[in-house]
């Protein structure tokens, strides 16, 4: 299990325990952390659950595939640190991750 920060565009914390083995948008979805929509239910086919990944995380987490990258072209504001977090796996390597809504999702 992983301790995942969420804030919401307008600054609004989200602190919960997510188990291993789900996705990152697994917990937002579990959890009702508005900003993360996840239409496609995790298959990463619609970029409605693009976060920022905050600090040194987007470097600690595994790197993105093809697909991902390719699916973030239809996001809202992409930044460099930008990911679909229906990629992100939770492990307990997860531990602390903290994540940000953008402004909105398509």
């Amino acid at each position: 299990m992983a301790k995942v920060t969420y804030i919401e565009n307008g600054g609004t914390e989200h602190h919960v325990d997510v188990p291993n083995g789900l996705s990152v948008m697994d917990g937002a979805k579990r959890f009702t952390i508005p900003g993360i929509e996840g239409d496609c239910g995790g298959a990463g086919a619609c970029a409605t659950c693009h976060v920022y990944v905050e600090g040194d995380w987007f470097e600690r987490l595994p790197p993105m595939e093809e697909l991902e990258r390719d699916m973030l072209d239809f996001a809202f504001e992409v930044q460099d640190n930008s990911r679909l977090c229906c990629q992100i796996k939770i492990d307990d390597s997860a531990d602390g991750l903290i994540v940000r809504t953008p402004k909105r999702q398509y």
